[in-house]
């Protein structure tokens, strides 16, 4: 081979390895149940989902579950921490999230512990879920019934514990949801208080009203102050210019602009604690 084809085949097997061993990507969060490998049908996703979805509402905790193929080059444990921070189970603060990360083909899982729960489930106790209740239903490829019994010992575990309170879930200011709902009874009562108002009091005074009664009355329905400031500037504005075509363009305004808001992490954080097993 020629000198000068030598650093062309050198890149080339750079490449190559880089390929080989390059890390697996964390998906993106947007379900309780997030399974990569096909293994659970859609009724057993549903199932968790439901159960997971109704836990956090009464308690506040977030427990997901992950099945990936496998975490190769990285161990369970490093691919774990990875999706931790990248997904940030559980509430700011609180961390009070749980992973429970499954690896098909490795034959590997984990539970991953946020830092408020590590005092909770520590990792003797995440160990002997894995070991005693997840594992033998694994070992005969019963994996959701695997993932279903560890979650209710997750859960189980959890329940008793003194934690603070969910907050009410019309008080996710990041919503778009919310959002949507805001500017919509901004929009209502613009037009059919305003409207009235406008005819006794003139536009400016209407406008003032107006503001502040749908800041009031989002205040009381939403429970965050920075959407019930936006719903009352959008009344005022719309009543202000006396209907839609300054603010919305002329075209109207719906409910459902936004589709779905999908699952997300609260912004917990994770420090290495949980348990490891293999089958």
């Amino acid at each position: 081979m020629r000198l000068w084809a030598w650093p062309a085949v050198l890149l080339m097997l750079f490449l190559l390895g880089c390929t080989a061993y390059a890390e697996v990507a964390v998906p993106q969060l947007s379900a309780r149940v997030t399974d990569l490998t096909g293994t659970l049908d859609v009724s057993q996703k549903q199932k968790l989902e439901t159960r997971l979805a109704e836990f956090e509402a009464k308690k506040g905790v977030q427990i997901a579950v992950l099945v990936v193929p496998t975490t190769q080059p990285e161990t369970i444990e490093q691919y774990g921490i990875r999706v931790s921070e990248a997904w940030k189970l559980g509430r700011k603060g609180i961390d009070d999230g749980v992973l429970l990360l499954v690896a098909k083909e490795d034959r590997t899982l984990r539970i991953e512990v946020g830092y408020g729960l590590e005092g909770v489930i520590p990792d003797a106790v995440a160990k002997r879920i894995i070991s005693e209740t997840i594992i033998p239903y694994f070992k005969n490829a019963h994996y959701y019934d695997g993932i279903a019994m560890g979650v209710e010992q997750l859960v189980a575990i959890i329940e008793g514990e003194p934690l603070p309170p969910p907050r009410d879930s019309r008080a996710t200011s990041g919503s778009f949801e919310n959002i949507e709902s805001t500017l919509f009874i901004s929009f209502m009562l613009a037009v059919g208080v305003g409207s009235i108002l406008r005819k006794f009091l003139g536009r400016l005074p209407a406008a003032v009203i107006v503001g502040i009664v749908t800041a009031m009355f989002a205040w009381f329905v939403v429970g965050t102050l920075f959407l019930a400031a936006i719903a009352g500037l959008v009344a005022f504005m719309f009543t202000l210019t006396g209907g839609g075509s300054g603010i919305l363009g002329g075209g109207g305004f719906g409910r459902g602009s936004y589709g779905g808001g999908g699952f997300g992490g609260g912004g917990g954080g994770f420090g290495g604690g949980g348990a490891s097993g293999r089958w």
